[in-house]
């Protein structure tokens, strides 16, 4: 899609959240992923953190970014598959007023051309919440490639056009 070069760059500050009851900054490849990708394309790494496969743990802290101004979007890493211990879409479902159904949709169709059928297993899912973006993608390198290449990088750029997801943030908090 198009980027409007004569249009300026407006860095977006994302905090990155891996949900993982066994990765640690040292071998958190997905995280490390998404933040080579999102700090190479001029954005601000606002926070990063990796907490348990937990409801609460995970609510706890997307609420605390979700009020804290220096965050303006959300993406986190793992839990989205349908395992026992997944269950980062229904912490989403807890913080989130307004999904974003696309983004979901248009993960799995990208997800499909790089490994199939598998992608039905994933719950890659968005929101806003009290006017933060939260993206969340599956914890695989490739899954997080998939999502930032094909969906945020170009969503989050400001530049993008017709329409993209930085020009919205203004009027999230709209009532």
């Amino acid at each position: 899609m198009p980027i409007d070069e004569s249009l300026p760059f407006r860095p977006v500050r994302i905090a990155v959240l891996t949900v993982s009851d066994t990765r640690t900054l040292a071998d958190d490849r997905s995280g490390n992923t998404l933040v080579e990708r999102l700090e190479g394309a001029g954005h601000v790494l606002a926070a990063r953190e990796i907490v348990k496969d937990d409801v609460g743990t995970i609510v706890e802290q997307l609420a605390a970014w979700i009020d804290d101004p220096e965050v303006d979007c959300v993406i986190t890493t793992g839990g989205t598959g349908v395992t026992g211990r997944d269950v980062t879409p229904e912490a989403l479902a807890e913080v989130c007023e307004k999904e974003i159904p696309g983004f979901g949709e248009l993960f799995r169709w990208l997800s499909f051309q790089s490994i199939g059928t598998s992608t039905v297993q994933s719950r890659a899912t968005a929101g806003v919440a009290r006017g933060t973006y939260i993206f969340s993608l599956p914890g695989s390198t490739g899954a997080v490639k998939d999502g930032w290449d094909g969906i945020l990088a170009s969503q989050l750029d400001s530049r993008h056009r017709p329409c993209n997801f930085v020009e919205l943030m203004p009027r999230l908090r709209e009532r």
